[in-house]
């Protein structure tokens, strides 16, 4: 990033921490992707919050923004077990924050598992929780009985630029993975598992490239889109892994199983748009499958008979190309602060929440004025 595109982006971010500046500063803990421009967004957070720590999300970490980050705000490792375990989690905040009272910036659900207790026996007090991401919006709206506010941003309008571009940045990844190989996505069917924005993203991209598009989808709302939309419907899930050459995994929660990579076919290359913890349980996979580098980023699979290809060993495949969706992340992240505020007031019920609309329309007319002069 220039010197000038990084002054812009800051003076962004202080605007929008102005503009949704709360009453009452709550400390705060941040999950993010630490990516090269995170920075900016990291220092409206400390604006807007006390910062007690940012917890980067492993697979996406640049050692540039870790390094200026780490120079102002404590970065403590995330890991999901953690923040399974009520007393690790608990532990955690009481040593970070104890008496405050706390918002938690979620990207992927990682508090879910242990809110309750962390909302029952802290001795400050939980605000609540901004959810970034679909997946953990599921995790957050499955849980039996939400003890504090979910300020949700995985569906606001705000997001669908993002969503779109990094359904591009995938199939960007992929086919860039596969050339390196001397392989190509023509002549390859592809299946895309899950169809929503993500999925839809990349259903319409594969297909503008001319490559045969196959979609499957739990949801039958969503079938039914997709096949308005032109493409087959797998009937059949089992018959579309074996004649897929290559599976894209976008539905946020476990796309393939152990039993199903057997079912691949031959050659076949499979990747995903989020953690491989997430999308694929290759813990249960068959142990008589043995693991060799295919070339950088590539794992070949491979037992007597059947072999198959894992792009970025599970994890999102575009994050090796910086996962860059331009300036459109920023309304996200913007609109992540406006949460912050909602939660900041304290009034909040106990439950799944949205930004309100004239807040989003806040953001976005900031947005205009700064990145499309």
């Amino acid at each position: 990033m220039e010197q000038f595109e990084r002054a812009s982006l800051d003076a962004y971010f202080q605007r929008i921490a102005a503009e949704f500046a709360p009453a009452e500063r709550p400390a705060s803990f941040l999950i993010t992707h630490l990516l090269s421009e995170r920075p900016s967004f990291v220092q409206a957070v400390a604006q807007q919050t006390t910062l007690r720590a940012v917890l980067p999300k492993p697979k996406s970490i640049d050692a540039g923004a870790r390094r200026e980050v780490e120079r102002s705000v404590q970065c403590d490792p995330l890991s999901r077990d953690t923040f399974e375990d009520p007393e690790l989690t608990v532990d955690y905040v009481e040593a970070r924050a104890a008496g405050h009272a706390v918002v938690l910036l979620d990207v992927g659900g990682y508090f879910a598992p242990t809110l309750d207790a962390l909302c029952d026996r802290f001795s400050g007090r939980i605000l609540g929780v901004v959810e970034d991401t679909e997946n953990g919006h599921k995790r957050y709206a499955e849980c039996e009985k939400l003890p504090c506010p979910v300020v949700s941003v995985a569906r606001s309008p705000l997001k669908d630029p993002e969503d779109f571009l990094v359904g591009q940045s995938v199939v960007f990844s992929a086919e860039a993975l596969m050339r390196s190989r001397s392989d190509i996505l023509h002549g390859r069917p592809a299946l895309v598992i899950g169809f929503g924005k993500l999925g839809s993203s990349i259903a319409r991209l594969l297909h503008a490239k001319g490559v045969q598009v196959t979609v499957y989808d739990i949801d039958p709302v969503r079938r039914t889109q997709a096949l308005s939309q032109g493409f087959t419907v797998a009937r059949d899930r089992d018959a579309a892994l074996n004649g897929a050459g290559l599976v894209l995994c976008a539905t946020g929660s476990v796309s393939l199983r152990g039993e199903d990579f057997p079912r691949l076919r031959n050659g076949a290359y499979v990747a995903t748009v989020t953690s491989s913890e997430d999308e694929l349980d290759l813990d249960s996979l068959p142990t008589i499958y043995q693991r060799t580098p295919a070339g950088e980023h590539v794992t070949r699979y491979q037992t007597t008979g059947h072999y198959f290809y894992l792009l970025n060993g599970g994890n999102a495949v575009n994050f090796l190309h910086g996962a860059s969706v331009g300036p459109f992340i920023y309304l996200v992240q913007a609109e992540i602060l406006a949460g912050v505020r909602m939660l900041a007031r304290g009034d909040l019920g106990p439950g799944m929440h949205e930004v309100p609309a004239s807040d989003r329309t806040t953001v976005a007319a900031t947005w205009l004025n700064y990145f499309n002069r």
